[in-house]
Protein backbone atom coordinates (compact mmCIF):
# COMPACT_ATOMS: atom_id res chain seq x y z
CA UNK A 1 0.00 0.00 0.00
CA UNK A 2 3.10 2.29 0.82
CA UNK A 3 4.91 1.80 -2.22
CA UNK A 4 1.93 2.18 -4.63
CA UNK A 5 1.04 5.63 -2.78
CA UNK A 6 4.54 6.45 -2.88
CA UNK A 7 4.72 5.96 -6.35
CA UNK A 8 1.46 7.42 -7.06
CA UNK A 9 2.79 10.65 -5.46
CA UNK A 10 6.04 10.23 -7.35
CA UNK A 11 3.86 10.36 -10.71
CA UNK A 12 2.13 13.14 -9.86
CA UNK A 13 5.31 15.27 -8.92
CA UNK A 14 6.46 14.89 -12.41
CA UNK A 15 3.09 15.23 -14.18
CA UNK A 16 1.95 18.72 -12.90
CA UNK A 17 3.33 21.57 -13.75
CA UNK A 18 3.91 22.76 -10.06
CA UNK A 19 5.79 21.59 -6.86
CA UNK A 20 3.29 19.03 -5.45
CA UNK A 21 4.20 19.16 -1.93
CA UNK A 22 4.66 23.01 -1.59
CA UNK A 23 1.39 23.21 -3.57
CA UNK A 24 -0.47 20.70 -0.52
CA UNK A 25 1.42 23.00 2.09
CA UNK A 26 0.09 26.17 0.81
CA UNK A 27 -3.56 24.33 0.21
CA UNK A 28 -3.79 23.42 4.04
CA UNK A 29 -2.37 26.88 4.93
CA UNK A 30 -5.43 28.51 2.92
CA UNK A 31 -7.72 25.89 3.97
CA UNK A 32 -6.62 26.62 7.95
CA UNK A 33 -6.81 29.97 7.50
CA UNK A 34 -10.37 29.76 6.42
CA UNK A 35 -11.69 27.06 8.75
CA UNK A 36 -10.46 29.82 11.60
CA UNK A 37 -13.28 31.82 13.22
CA UNK A 38 -13.60 35.41 12.20
CA UNK A 39 -11.27 37.60 14.45
CA UNK A 40 -13.57 40.51 16.43
CA UNK A 41 -13.42 43.43 14.51
CA UNK A 42 -13.50 42.17 10.91
CA UNK A 43 -16.14 41.26 8.57
CA UNK A 44 -15.88 37.17 7.14
CA UNK A 45 -15.29 38.17 3.78
CA UNK A 46 -12.34 40.55 5.44
CA UNK A 47 -10.80 37.89 7.22
CA UNK A 48 -11.25 35.70 4.10
CA UNK A 49 -9.47 38.60 2.21
CA UNK A 50 -5.95 38.21 4.95
CA UNK A 51 -6.72 34.11 3.93
CA UNK A 52 -5.66 34.77 0.54
CA UNK A 53 -3.13 37.03 0.79
CA UNK A 54 -1.26 35.30 3.57
CA UNK A 55 -1.44 32.36 1.63
CA UNK A 56 -0.27 34.12 -1.96
CA UNK A 57 2.47 35.08 0.13
CA UNK A 58 3.28 31.33 1.24
CA UNK A 59 2.85 30.40 -2.59
CA UNK A 60 5.57 32.69 -3.56
CA UNK A 61 8.39 32.15 -0.71
CA UNK A 62 7.76 28.07 -1.17
CA UNK A 63 8.08 28.53 -4.76
CA UNK A 64 5.23 26.52 -5.91
CA UNK A 65 4.58 27.89 -9.31
CA UNK A 66 6.24 31.00 -11.00
CA UNK A 67 5.38 34.26 -8.72
CA UNK A 68 3.79 35.53 -12.10
CA UNK A 69 1.26 31.87 -11.93
CA UNK A 70 0.95 32.93 -8.09
CA UNK A 71 0.06 35.59 -8.89
CA UNK A 72 -2.53 34.94 -11.42
CA UNK A 73 -3.96 32.17 -8.93
CA UNK A 74 -4.61 35.57 -6.16
CA UNK A 75 -6.38 37.43 -8.85
CA UNK A 76 -8.46 33.87 -9.78
CA UNK A 77 -9.48 33.58 -5.86
CA UNK A 78 -10.47 37.07 -5.17
CA UNK A 79 -12.41 36.80 -8.38
CA UNK A 80 -14.54 33.59 -7.67
CA UNK A 81 -14.58 34.08 -3.93
CA UNK A 82 -16.06 37.85 -4.33
CA UNK A 83 -14.97 38.95 -1.39
CA UNK A 84 -14.35 42.01 -2.23
CA UNK A 85 -17.95 42.53 -3.93
CA UNK A 86 -21.55 41.31 -4.12
CA UNK A 87 -20.78 40.09 -7.98
CA UNK A 88 -18.33 38.50 -9.99
CA UNK A 89 -18.54 41.14 -12.25
CA UNK A 90 -17.48 43.95 -9.48
CA UNK A 91 -14.88 41.02 -8.06
CA UNK A 92 -13.01 40.52 -11.31
CA UNK A 93 -13.01 44.80 -11.73
CA UNK A 94 -11.59 44.88 -8.38
CA UNK A 95 -9.11 42.03 -8.57
CA UNK A 96 -7.52 43.49 -12.06
CA UNK A 97 -8.53 47.02 -10.59
CA UNK A 98 -4.30 47.70 -9.93
CA UNK A 99 -3.41 47.11 -13.46
CA UNK A 100 -4.67 50.74 -13.90
CA UNK A 101 -2.01 52.18 -11.32
CA UNK A 102 0.55 54.51 -12.33
CA UNK A 103 3.15 53.15 -10.13
CA UNK A 104 2.99 49.73 -11.89
CA UNK A 105 3.72 50.97 -15.54
CA UNK A 106 6.38 52.96 -14.44
CA UNK A 107 7.91 49.96 -13.22
CA UNK A 108 7.14 48.46 -16.70
CA UNK A 109 7.97 51.33 -19.04
CA UNK A 110 11.32 52.01 -16.35
CA UNK A 111 12.26 47.94 -17.62
CA UNK A 112 11.42 48.66 -21.39
CA UNK A 113 13.59 51.76 -21.35
CA UNK A 114 16.39 50.01 -20.20
CA UNK A 115 16.62 47.58 -22.82
CA UNK A 116 17.85 50.35 -24.72
CA UNK A 117 20.52 50.64 -23.07
CA UNK A 118 22.04 47.27 -23.56
CA UNK A 119 20.85 47.37 -27.30
CA UNK A 120 22.45 50.72 -27.88
CA UNK A 121 25.50 49.69 -26.03
CA UNK A 122 25.47 52.83 -23.67
CA UNK A 123 24.85 50.83 -20.67
CA UNK A 124 27.87 48.75 -21.60
CA UNK A 125 29.92 51.59 -22.07
CA UNK A 126 28.88 53.52 -18.68
CA UNK A 127 29.43 50.07 -16.93
CA UNK A 128 33.56 50.23 -18.35
CA UNK A 129 33.65 54.04 -17.28
CA UNK A 130 32.52 52.92 -13.73
CA UNK A 131 35.32 49.86 -13.96
CA UNK A 132 38.32 51.84 -15.43
CA UNK A 133 37.64 54.24 -11.84
CA UNK A 134 36.71 52.41 -9.27
CA UNK A 135 36.85 48.80 -10.55
CA UNK A 136 40.30 47.37 -8.65
CA UNK A 137 37.94 46.04 -6.10
CA UNK A 138 34.22 45.02 -6.64
CA UNK A 139 33.55 46.69 -3.22
CA UNK A 140 35.12 49.82 -4.97
CA UNK A 141 31.84 49.33 -7.68
CA UNK A 142 29.59 48.97 -4.79
CA UNK A 143 30.43 52.37 -3.23
CA UNK A 144 30.57 54.05 -6.97
CA UNK A 145 26.71 52.95 -7.34
CA UNK A 146 26.06 54.15 -3.65
CA UNK A 147 27.58 57.08 -4.26
CA UNK A 148 25.28 57.58 -7.79
CA UNK A 149 22.36 57.06 -6.23
CA UNK A 150 23.55 59.91 -3.38
CA UNK A 151 23.75 62.52 -5.95
CA UNK A 152 20.40 61.64 -7.57
CA UNK A 153 18.36 61.47 -5.02
CA UNK A 154 17.81 65.13 -4.12
CA UNK A 155 16.11 65.50 -7.25
CA UNK A 156 14.38 62.32 -8.44
CA UNK A 157 11.02 62.74 -6.55
CA UNK A 158 10.97 58.96 -7.71
CA UNK A 159 12.79 56.13 -6.01
CA UNK A 160 11.69 53.79 -8.75
CA UNK A 161 12.88 55.98 -11.71
CA UNK A 162 16.17 56.74 -9.73
CA UNK A 163 17.02 53.19 -8.54
CA UNK A 164 15.47 51.42 -11.16
CA UNK A 165 15.16 53.18 -14.09
CA UNK A 166 19.11 55.18 -13.94
CA UNK A 167 20.91 53.10 -11.61
CA UNK A 168 19.93 49.68 -11.87
CA UNK A 169 20.96 49.83 -15.92
CA UNK A 170 24.06 51.30 -15.25
CA UNK A 171 24.50 48.06 -12.47
CA UNK A 172 23.72 45.63 -14.85
CA UNK A 173 25.99 46.90 -17.53
CA UNK A 174 28.76 46.23 -14.99
CA UNK A 175 27.60 43.07 -14.10
CA UNK A 176 28.08 42.39 -18.04
CA UNK A 177 31.22 43.52 -18.52
CA UNK A 178 32.52 40.68 -15.61
CA UNK A 179 30.61 38.05 -17.56
CA UNK A 180 27.94 37.99 -14.72
CA UNK A 181 24.68 37.02 -16.31
CA UNK A 182 22.10 35.01 -14.55
CA UNK A 183 21.16 33.51 -18.05
CA UNK A 184 24.30 31.84 -18.09
CA UNK A 185 24.56 31.20 -14.40
CA UNK A 186 27.01 33.21 -13.59
CA UNK A 187 25.10 35.99 -11.68
CA UNK A 188 27.31 35.29 -8.19
CA UNK A 189 30.31 36.75 -9.77
CA UNK A 190 29.48 40.37 -9.39
CA UNK A 191 25.99 40.36 -10.29
CA UNK A 192 24.37 39.32 -7.28
CA UNK A 193 26.15 42.05 -4.58
CA UNK A 194 26.10 44.70 -7.48
CA UNK A 195 22.23 44.36 -7.47
CA UNK A 196 22.01 44.34 -3.54
CA UNK A 197 23.90 47.11 -3.34
CA UNK A 198 22.01 49.00 -6.22
CA UNK A 199 18.67 48.07 -4.26
CA UNK A 200 19.97 48.58 -0.71
CA UNK A 201 21.52 52.04 -1.35
CA UNK A 202 17.93 53.11 -2.71
CA UNK A 203 15.62 53.51 0.93
CA UNK A 204 18.54 54.85 2.59
CA UNK A 205 18.81 57.70 0.08
CA UNK A 206 15.01 58.11 0.23
CA UNK A 207 14.98 58.83 3.92
CA UNK A 208 17.84 60.93 3.71
CA UNK A 209 15.55 63.63 1.57
CA UNK A 210 12.20 65.07 1.51
CA UNK A 211 12.03 64.92 -2.35
CA UNK A 212 13.63 61.45 -2.65
CA UNK A 213 10.69 59.34 -2.60
CA UNK A 214 6.72 60.14 -3.08
CA UNK A 215 5.39 59.14 0.68
CA UNK A 216 7.89 61.98 1.95
CA UNK A 217 6.11 64.89 1.83
CA UNK A 218 2.69 63.18 3.43
CA UNK A 219 5.31 61.70 6.34
CA UNK A 220 6.17 65.03 6.81
CA UNK A 221 2.51 66.61 7.27
CA UNK A 222 1.67 63.33 9.57
CA UNK A 223 4.64 64.13 11.83
CA UNK A 224 3.07 67.93 11.88
CA UNK A 225 -0.28 66.66 12.49
CA UNK A 226 0.72 64.10 15.32
CA UNK A 227 3.11 66.66 17.21
CA UNK A 228 0.59 69.24 17.11
CA UNK A 229 3.27 70.98 15.08
CA UNK A 230 5.55 70.69 17.36
CA UNK A 231 7.85 69.14 14.99
CA UNK A 232 7.31 70.62 11.73
CA UNK A 233 10.53 69.80 9.15
CA UNK A 234 11.35 71.79 6.07
CA UNK A 235 13.22 70.36 3.32
CA UNK A 236 16.31 71.66 4.73
CA UNK A 237 15.91 70.52 8.35
CA UNK A 238 14.70 67.10 7.01
CA UNK A 239 18.10 66.76 5.31
CA UNK A 240 19.67 67.81 7.93
CA UNK A 241 18.41 65.68 10.28
CA UNK A 242 18.95 62.93 8.10
CA UNK A 243 22.19 63.44 6.77
CA UNK A 244 24.29 61.73 9.40
CA UNK A 245 22.59 58.52 10.16
CA UNK A 246 22.10 58.51 5.93
CA UNK A 247 25.59 58.90 5.42
CA UNK A 248 26.70 56.35 8.02
CA UNK A 249 24.45 53.96 6.72
CA UNK A 250 25.44 54.38 3.00
CA UNK A 251 29.38 54.24 3.99
CA UNK A 252 28.42 50.38 5.89
CA UNK A 253 25.92 49.01 3.40
CA UNK A 254 28.33 47.87 0.67
CA UNK A 255 30.45 46.67 2.89
CA UNK A 256 27.81 44.53 5.14
CA UNK A 257 26.44 43.04 1.92
CA UNK A 258 29.85 42.35 0.53
CA UNK A 259 30.12 39.93 3.84
CA UNK A 260 26.48 38.83 3.31
CA UNK A 261 26.62 38.21 -0.12
CA UNK A 262 30.34 37.80 -1.31
CA UNK A 263 30.95 38.04 -4.81
CA UNK A 264 32.90 35.52 -6.72
CA UNK A 265 34.78 37.77 -7.90
CA UNK A 266 36.48 40.28 -5.29
CA UNK A 267 39.67 41.56 -7.06
CA UNK A 268 39.61 42.74 -10.34
CA UNK A 269 43.39 43.77 -10.96
CA UNK A 270 43.43 43.97 -15.18
CA UNK A 271 40.02 45.17 -15.09
CA UNK A 272 41.07 49.02 -15.53
CA UNK A 273 43.39 48.01 -18.00
CA UNK A 274 40.51 45.90 -19.65
CA UNK A 275 37.83 48.81 -19.53
CA UNK A 276 40.51 51.25 -20.90
CA UNK A 277 40.79 48.95 -23.85
CA UNK A 278 37.41 48.40 -24.15
CA UNK A 279 36.73 52.02 -24.54
CA UNK A 280 38.86 52.51 -27.21
CA UNK A 281 37.78 50.12 -28.91
CA UNK A 282 34.24 51.37 -29.20
CA UNK A 283 35.27 54.60 -30.16
CA UNK A 284 33.81 57.85 -29.47
CA UNK A 285 29.54 57.97 -28.71
CA UNK A 286 27.53 56.51 -31.67
CA UNK A 287 23.67 58.21 -32.68
CA UNK A 288 21.70 55.73 -31.03
CA UNK A 289 24.05 56.36 -28.03
CA UNK A 290 23.96 60.03 -27.78
CA UNK A 291 19.62 59.51 -28.56
CA UNK A 292 20.01 57.29 -25.57
CA UNK A 293 22.35 60.08 -23.20
CA UNK A 294 20.00 62.56 -24.25
CA UNK A 295 16.47 60.52 -23.18
CA UNK A 296 18.18 59.93 -19.76
CA UNK A 297 18.96 63.80 -19.31
CA UNK A 298 15.21 64.49 -20.54
CA UNK A 299 13.90 62.01 -17.70
CA UNK A 300 16.14 62.82 -14.98
CA UNK A 301 14.98 66.90 -15.84
CA UNK A 302 11.49 65.73 -15.73
CA UNK A 303 11.68 63.38 -12.61
CA UNK A 304 13.54 65.97 -10.29
CA UNK A 305 10.62 68.69 -11.14
CA UNK A 306 12.72 71.54 -13.15
CA UNK A 307 10.12 72.46 -15.42
CA UNK A 308 7.76 73.29 -12.43
CA UNK A 309 10.67 74.73 -10.41
CA UNK A 310 10.94 77.26 -13.23
CA UNK A 311 8.10 77.85 -15.00
CA UNK A 312 5.43 76.99 -11.88
CA UNK A 313 3.15 74.15 -10.43
CA UNK A 314 1.13 73.86 -13.73
CA UNK A 315 4.26 72.22 -15.68
CA UNK A 316 4.52 69.24 -12.80
CA UNK A 317 4.27 65.92 -14.58
CA UNK A 318 3.39 62.87 -13.12
CA UNK A 319 6.36 60.51 -13.26
CA UNK A 320 4.64 57.69 -15.10
CA UNK A 321 4.30 60.06 -17.69
CA UNK A 322 7.83 61.48 -18.12
CA UNK A 323 8.64 57.59 -18.06
CA UNK A 324 6.23 57.00 -21.24
CA UNK A 325 7.79 60.31 -22.75
CA UNK A 326 11.11 58.85 -22.89
CA UNK A 327 9.97 55.03 -24.14
CA UNK A 328 8.02 56.78 -26.54
CA UNK A 329 11.25 59.19 -27.69
CA UNK A 330 13.29 55.80 -27.81
CA UNK A 331 10.59 54.17 -30.10
CA UNK A 332 9.90 57.50 -32.61
CA UNK A 333 13.69 57.95 -32.68
CA UNK A 334 14.48 54.05 -33.74
CA UNK A 335 16.94 53.47 -30.96
CA UNK A 336 14.81 50.66 -29.85
CA UNK A 337 11.75 49.10 -31.82
CA UNK A 338 8.14 47.69 -30.74
CA UNK A 339 9.78 44.19 -31.29
CA UNK A 340 12.02 45.24 -28.52
CA UNK A 341 9.48 45.93 -26.30
CA UNK A 342 7.28 43.11 -26.99
CA UNK A 343 10.76 40.84 -26.44
CA UNK A 344 11.33 42.56 -23.19
CA UNK A 345 9.77 39.44 -20.81
CA UNK A 346 10.84 40.67 -17.30
CA UNK A 347 8.96 43.84 -17.79
CA UNK A 348 5.53 41.55 -18.57
CA UNK A 349 6.25 39.56 -16.11
CA UNK A 350 6.35 42.39 -13.27
CA UNK A 351 3.07 43.57 -14.77
CA UNK A 352 1.03 40.37 -13.71
CA UNK A 353 3.24 39.57 -10.56
CA UNK A 354 3.19 43.42 -9.23
CA UNK A 355 -0.18 44.35 -10.23
CA UNK A 356 -1.70 41.18 -8.13
CA UNK A 357 0.28 42.05 -4.87
CA UNK A 358 -0.77 45.67 -5.03
CA UNK A 359 -4.09 44.80 -5.31
CA UNK A 360 -4.37 42.69 -2.54
CA UNK A 361 -2.63 45.17 -0.65
CA UNK A 362 -5.12 47.95 -1.72
CA UNK A 363 -8.25 45.94 -0.66
CA UNK A 364 -6.59 44.56 2.75
CA UNK A 365 -6.60 48.47 3.22
CA UNK A 366 -10.25 49.11 2.04
CA UNK A 367 -11.89 46.34 3.52
CA UNK A 368 -11.17 47.82 6.90
CA UNK A 369 -7.76 44.67 7.50
CA UNK A 370 -5.00 47.90 8.26
CA UNK A 371 -7.31 49.85 10.02
CA UNK A 372 -8.25 47.09 12.66
CA UNK A 373 -4.66 46.06 12.70
CA UNK A 374 -3.43 49.60 13.95
CA UNK A 375 -6.17 50.02 16.16
CA UNK A 376 -5.41 46.29 17.98
CA UNK A 377 -2.09 47.59 18.28
CA UNK A 378 -2.64 51.01 19.40
CA UNK A 379 -4.97 49.11 22.88
CA UNK A 380 -2.77 46.53 23.07
CA UNK A 381 -0.36 49.25 23.75
CA UNK A 382 -2.26 51.02 26.24
CA UNK A 383 -3.04 48.09 28.07
CA UNK A 384 0.08 46.35 28.25
CA UNK A 385 1.31 49.31 30.92
CA UNK A 386 4.70 48.80 29.06
CA UNK A 387 6.76 52.11 29.74
CA UNK A 388 7.45 54.83 27.29
CA UNK A 389 10.64 53.34 25.68
CA UNK A 390 9.62 50.44 25.76
CA UNK A 391 6.17 51.78 23.38
CA UNK A 392 8.04 53.53 21.13
CA UNK A 393 10.32 50.28 20.42
CA UNK A 394 6.83 48.25 19.41
CA UNK A 395 5.32 51.25 17.56
CA UNK A 396 8.47 51.49 15.32
CA UNK A 397 8.80 47.33 14.73
CA UNK A 398 5.71 46.93 14.36
CA UNK A 399 5.45 50.02 11.87
CA UNK A 400 8.40 49.05 9.54
CA UNK A 401 8.19 44.73 9.66
CA UNK A 402 4.15 45.20 8.87
CA UNK A 403 5.36 46.50 5.63
CA UNK A 404 5.44 42.54 4.59
CA UNK A 405 2.00 43.28 3.75
CA UNK A 406 2.05 45.94 1.56
CA UNK A 407 3.52 46.19 -1.91
CA UNK A 408 3.41 50.26 -1.91
CA UNK A 409 4.97 52.76 0.75
CA UNK A 410 2.74 55.24 0.11
CA UNK A 411 -0.28 52.61 0.87
CA UNK A 412 1.52 51.83 4.05
CA UNK A 413 2.08 55.38 5.31
CA UNK A 414 -1.53 56.36 4.37
CA UNK A 415 -3.19 53.36 6.02
CA UNK A 416 -0.75 53.56 9.23
CA UNK A 417 2.20 56.11 10.02
CA UNK A 418 -0.55 58.59 11.61
CA UNK A 419 -2.10 56.37 14.14
CA UNK A 420 1.27 54.66 15.19
CA UNK A 421 2.48 58.29 15.28
CA UNK A 422 -0.73 59.48 17.25
CA UNK A 423 0.13 56.58 19.99
CA UNK A 424 3.36 57.65 19.97
CA UNK A 425 2.95 60.87 21.07
CA UNK A 426 0.00 60.17 23.32
CA UNK A 427 2.76 57.79 25.74
CA UNK A 428 6.15 58.99 25.10
CA UNK A 429 7.17 62.10 26.88
CA UNK A 430 7.23 65.46 24.85
CA UNK A 431 11.18 66.30 25.61
CA UNK A 432 11.75 62.57 23.67
CA UNK A 433 8.96 62.96 20.98
CA UNK A 434 11.14 64.37 18.57
CA UNK A 435 13.88 61.60 17.83
CA UNK A 436 11.02 59.20 18.05
CA UNK A 437 9.08 61.25 14.87
CA UNK A 438 12.07 60.69 13.54
CA UNK A 439 12.68 57.44 14.12
CA UNK A 440 9.40 56.51 12.59
CA UNK A 441 10.31 58.83 9.55
CA UNK A 442 13.49 57.00 8.81
CA UNK A 443 11.67 53.81 9.02
CA UNK A 444 8.87 54.96 6.47
CA UNK A 445 12.02 54.77 4.02
CA UNK A 446 13.97 51.86 5.60
CA UNK A 447 11.23 49.39 5.62
CA UNK A 448 11.13 49.05 1.55
CA UNK A 449 14.83 46.68 2.28
CA UNK A 450 12.08 43.83 3.46
CA UNK A 451 10.60 41.99 0.11
CA UNK A 452 10.83 42.19 -3.36
CA UNK A 453 7.21 43.94 -3.48
CA UNK A 454 8.57 46.69 -1.24
CA UNK A 455 8.25 49.35 -3.33
CA UNK A 456 8.80 50.11 -6.83
CA UNK A 457 12.54 49.79 -7.21
CA UNK A 458 12.35 46.55 -5.95
CA UNK A 459 10.62 44.58 -8.74
CA UNK A 460 12.92 45.87 -11.53
CA UNK A 461 15.81 44.67 -9.33
CA UNK A 462 14.67 41.56 -8.45
CA UNK A 463 13.27 40.58 -11.66
CA UNK A 464 16.72 41.30 -13.59
CA UNK A 465 17.44 37.51 -11.91
CA UNK A 466 20.33 38.31 -9.59
CA UNK A 467 19.21 37.89 -6.51
CA UNK A 468 17.20 35.04 -5.16
CA UNK A 469 13.74 35.37 -2.97
CA UNK A 470 14.80 33.47 0.01
CA UNK A 471 18.49 35.60 0.04
CA UNK A 472 16.42 38.98 -0.94
CA UNK A 473 14.25 38.30 1.99
CA UNK A 474 17.28 37.29 3.98
CA UNK A 475 19.51 40.09 3.21
CA UNK A 476 16.89 42.58 3.56
CA UNK A 477 15.92 41.46 7.28
CA UNK A 478 19.29 42.32 8.23
CA UNK A 479 19.88 45.41 6.50
CA UNK A 480 16.43 46.79 7.84
CA UNK A 481 17.25 45.86 11.54
CA UNK A 482 20.77 47.30 10.79
CA UNK A 483 19.77 50.25 9.55
CA UNK A 484 17.36 51.10 12.25
CA UNK A 485 19.76 50.45 14.93
CA UNK A 486 22.27 52.87 12.93
CA UNK A 487 19.52 55.40 13.02
CA UNK A 488 18.89 54.99 16.75
CA UNK A 489 22.42 55.22 17.86
CA UNK A 490 24.09 57.77 15.50
CA UNK A 491 20.88 59.59 14.85
CA UNK A 492 20.19 60.13 17.93
CA UNK A 493 23.24 61.35 18.96
CA UNK A 494 23.59 63.84 15.83
CA UNK A 495 19.96 64.85 16.98
CA UNK A 496 20.85 65.53 20.40
CA UNK A 497 23.75 67.38 19.37
CA UNK A 498 21.10 69.73 16.88
CA UNK A 499 19.00 70.08 19.62
CA UNK A 500 15.84 68.20 18.88
CA UNK A 501 15.71 66.08 21.99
Amino acid sequence: MLARLKAMFQYFNQAVPFRLVPALITTAVLLSLLASPTPSGLEPDAWHLVAIFLTTIVAIILKVMPIGVMAMMAIVIVSLSQVTSNSSKGAIADALGSFSNPLIWLIVVAILISRGLKKTGLGQRVGLMFIARLGRRTIGIGYGLAICELVLAPFTPSNTARGGGIVHPIMKSIANAFESDPAKGTQGRVGTYLALVNYHANPITSAMFLTATAPNPLVLNMVAKASGHALQLSWTTWALCMLLPGLACLALMPLAIYLLAPPALKSTPNAIDFARAELARMGPLGGSEKVMLGTFALLLLLWANVPAMLLGPAFTLDPTVVAFVGLFVLIITGTIDWDDVLAEKSAWDTLVWFGALVMLAEQLNKTGVIAWFSGGMKAAILASGMDWTAAGIVLLLVFVLSHYFFASTTAHVSAMLLAFLTVGAQLIPPAYLAPFMLMMTAGSAIMMTLTHYATGTSPIIFGSGYVGMGQWWRVGLIMCVGELLVFAGVGALWWKLLGYW
